[in-house]
């Protein structure tokens, strides 16, 4: 008798699933490892378990980007846009290497592979470039040495002010010292009128236009009024 067909179903029981997706897991990565190595073949493989998890295997030299890549062509499943994407990004990377190389050879390394035609041209660039930074730097150079020079004029500007207020600070007290040296003698001279009348009793003018207001001076009266007080003195009542 010929041996039963087995009916393929799930497992219900969840540990006994996980333990026999382990162990076919393992087979066939294993045979297709077998398979690749055996008959020269390029295989990929991408499992994903119930659970979400990824398990994949490449066959070596290739990556599964490549195997990918090579089973969209074959299936005509890959899009235009997705074949000017990946040109794009070759470009793109053939760019970025050639001005690596660009910069380490203006850094002075990786010189060995250039030829003398190839170190002129570089050399001319350097020294274009060292033109250029210098012609910046006294650019630079100038505008500050215009901008120090119109901060110097405009200190001597108030330089010169301030001098000249200084000056008429000067002057203006000479002046009022002149004023003061010249109100001394008149006061004395004024102290001089005042003293040659005598008053008595009476306050003493401060100035002159008071004087002139007082009534007349008589000596004689004065001078008789003094005799009769002293006589009174001497002859009580």
């Amino acid at each position: 008798m010929g041996r039963s067909k087995i009916e393929h179903k799930l497992i219900e029981d969840k540990a006994y699933r996980r333990a026999t997706f382990s162990k076919h897991r393992a087979n066939l990565l294993k045979k297709a490892h077998e398979m690749s190595v055996l008959c020269d073949t390029d295989i990929g493989v991408i499992i994903f378990s119930s659970t979400g998890e990824l398990f994949d295997y490449c066959s070596q030299p290739q990556c599964m980007e490549q195997i990918i890549e090579r089973y969209q062509l074959a299936k005509g499943t890959q899009t235009h846009q997705h074949s000017e994407l990946q040109g794009m990004c070759e470009k793109l990377r053939k760019e970025n290497h050639s001005l690596e190389l660009t910069l380490n050879h203006l850094s002075g390394s990786e010189l060995n592979s250039m030829k003398y035609e190839d170190l002129e041209g570089l050399e001319k660039k350097l020294q274009c470039s060292v033109n250029k930074v210098r012609a910046r730097k006294e650019q630079l150079l100038k505008l500050e040495m215009d901008y120090i020079a119109s901060n110097v004029e405009k200190m001597e500007v108030e330089n010169n002010q301030l001098c000249y207020w200084i000056k008429e600070q000067q002057a203006s007290s000479s002046q009022q010292v002149t004023v003061e040296a010249n109100v001394v003698p008149e006061e004395k001279h004024y102290r001089q009128v005042l003293n040659q009348f005598p008053f008595q009793g009476e306050e003493q003018p401060i100035s002159l236009l008071q004087l002139v207001n007082l009534p007349p001076y008589h000596p004689s009266l004065v001078e008789q009024m003094q005799s009769d007080l002293q006589e009174a003195s001497f002859y009580p009542q």
